[in-house]
């Protein structure tokens, strides 16, 4: 017991595990588009990192120490990208940056997060657009909704989890879990079908197979659960196509 709760405390709480599995699930479409380089891949995770950093930690006593991170993981993208990518790039980051401090930000009077039922669908396009654009030459629409629609699925048991804590409305308190699990049911559904149908057929067996226990997973989703069950099982499912893909690859 007491190392789960060191577990937690190190890797899940401190936002490290979230952040690898968003690379990861970039890292299974740079590697499906064979875009994947070394550069880019630090430069997703520190963005990664020290975004959900912030957002954690932003209101409390750490909030300075938090902010002298930002300012020097943001030195070291730029670094990242001007030595080997290109000024659009750079721009295609920063914009995705700035989306990421509207999600929520203390200075804002209104931030996205405190719009009821949005949160869910932001987190979809931030996450799409680190997979479609930030990491691709031009702007890739299948892939873009194949992560929408997967990211906005696994965020859905997240408001499950917290729908007793929330001050803002969810789709758990307005419409109930077992409404919520059909949407979530339904925005795999739509994900898996569009990457059977755009990804070549290692990929796409991946994202079949990684959709499935989505599902699982989604389906005992209940707010009675303990957290890890959503901040390491769920969390989990957004890094299974590239896990997939990496066994369908040597084995």
């Amino acid at each position: 017991m007491n190392l789960l709760k060191i577990l937690k405390k190190t890797i899940i709480d401190s936002q490290l595990y979230v952040s690898i599995m968003g690379t990861l699930f970039a890292v299974f479409f740079m590697e499906e588009q064979n875009t994947f380089r070394y550069p880019t891949f630090f430069l997703i995770f520190i963005t990664y990192f020290s975004g959900y950093l912030y957002t954690k930690y932003q209101k409390t006593k750490h909030l300075f120490k938090i902010l002298i991170f930002n300012i020097i993981a943001g030195l070291v993208c730029a670094f990242l990208i001007i030595h080997n990518h290109n000024e659009i790039r750079l721009l295609k980051w920063s914009i995705i940056v700035i989306l990421g401090l509207l999600y929520n930000s203390f200075f804002l009077d209104i931030y996205i997060r405190k719009i009821p039922l949005l949160k869910v669908f932001y987190v979809g396009l931030v996450w799409a657009l680190m997979n479609c654009w930030l990491t691709l030459p031009e702007f890739n629409v299948p892939i873009f909704l194949i992560s929408f629609f997967f990211i906005t699925a696994l965020v859905l048991p997240f408001d499950i989890r917290d729908m007793k804590v929330d001050t803002v409305k969810t789709f758990p308190t307005i419409i109930g879990v077992q409404n919520t699990k059909y949407i979530a049911y339904a925005l795999i559904f739509i994900s898996t079908i569009l990457a059977v149908e755009y990804l070549s057929l290692n990929y796409a067996i991946s994202f079949f197979l990684s959709g499935i226990i989505s599902y699982i997973l989604i389906y005992f989703s209940e707010n009675e659960r303990d957290d890890c069950y959503f901040s390491f099982g769920v969390e989990t499912c957004s890094a299974l196509p590239f896990l997939f893909s990496v066994i369908m690859k040597y084995f």
